[in-house]
């Protein structure tokens, strides 16, 4: 069905493929995503899902390369990508806890995203140091993972939450003051932190879950109608209640300062030796395209 209503609605249809909470992360992000002429900025998407906001920022000119360690993820993301006539879309298979071993992809983006996947991640600050690494100086990054005082939708998001990185949440999720200190050990600078998903959104999300229990295609078709009224309704609930957004929502720079400094990785004191740049597995980004400087 993924692909056939790609096929049919193109790219909005990969927003609506999984719970409403996606669209709400896209919604925030594409604030942040100022179209721009093709191929003009490199943005670099750390654990892309099925690739919908690769997709998506790839159709706002931007040169987007998802990273996931998925196979059959990236696959997907690659097909619809071609389904979506999206040129400047590309998908690796990468584990983004070995960013230090790319660096190739170091001072390279002038935007990374990273949704919902830090709170996959046992050593936080090693990835949160590693993708400052991959940003040209005064890049920006865009972040989002869940809210640590969140209201659960349903019973498994007050956990047990796991002690390996087996694919679910090794944490509850993250407060303010938890991104401050992960963005101050990384040298980067905090410009916004906010929150999205409110209430509207998550109940709806909750519905979802609870009747994929019975069928997944049963739990997709009965929220479909409902999805076009938290972007309507959620922000004025936001605004004059006190319901904590599902996920927490950070925009940072790396400094302009940092131009020309190693890559050392704070927390292990690993010194990263960087080669001359080549983009060997990306031929969008080599460094003789001068569209992407």
């Amino acid at each position: 069905m993924s692909s056939m209503l790609v096929r049919i609605l193109g790219f909005p249809a990969t927003l609506i493929h999984g719970d409403t909470l996606v669209l709400d992360r896209w919604l925030w992000l594409r604030k942040y995503l100022p179209a721009v002429s093709n191929g003009s900025k490199c943005l670099l998407d750390v654990g892309c899902g099925s690739g919908a906001f690769t997709i998506g920022s790839a159709r706002r000119g931007y040169h987007s390369l998802g990273l996931s360690w998925d196979t059959r993820n990236q696959e997907v993301g690659e097909q619809r990508a071609a389904i979506c006539g999206t040129e400047h879309a590309e998908f690796e298979v990468c584990d983004v806890r070995k960013l230090h071993e790319r660096p190739d992809l170091r001072d390279r983006f002038e935007i990374i995203l990273c949704c919902e996947n830090i709170e996959h991640i046992l050593d936080d600050q090693k990835l949160m140091v590693d993708m400052a690494c991959c940003l040209k100086p005064d890049g920006m990054l865009l972040l989002t993972t869940p809210n640590y005082n969140y209201v659960a939708i349903t019973r498994g998001d007050d956990g047990p939450f796991s002690t390996t990185e087996d694919g679910w949440h090794v944490r509850r999720g993250y407060t303010a003051t938890d991104l401050r200190r992960l963005c101050g050990n990384a040298d980067l600078k905090v410009l916004e932190i906010g929150y999205c998903s409110s209430f509207a959104s998550q109940k709806i999300t909750g519905l979802m879950r609870v009747t994929s229990r019975i069928h997944p295609l049963l739990g997709w078709a009965l929220v479909l109608p409902l999805r076009p009224i938290p972007p309507v309704i959620d922000r004025v609930i936001a605004r004059f209640t006190r319901w904590p957004g599902f996920s927490i929502t950070l925009v940072a720079r790396k400094s302009k300062a940092d131009a020309g400094k190693p890559g050392v990785d704070k927390e292990h004191k690993h010194r990263v030796t960087v080669p001359e740049m080549h983009f060997s597995k990306s031929s969008v980004f080599k460094t003789d395209d001068k569209r992407s400087r």
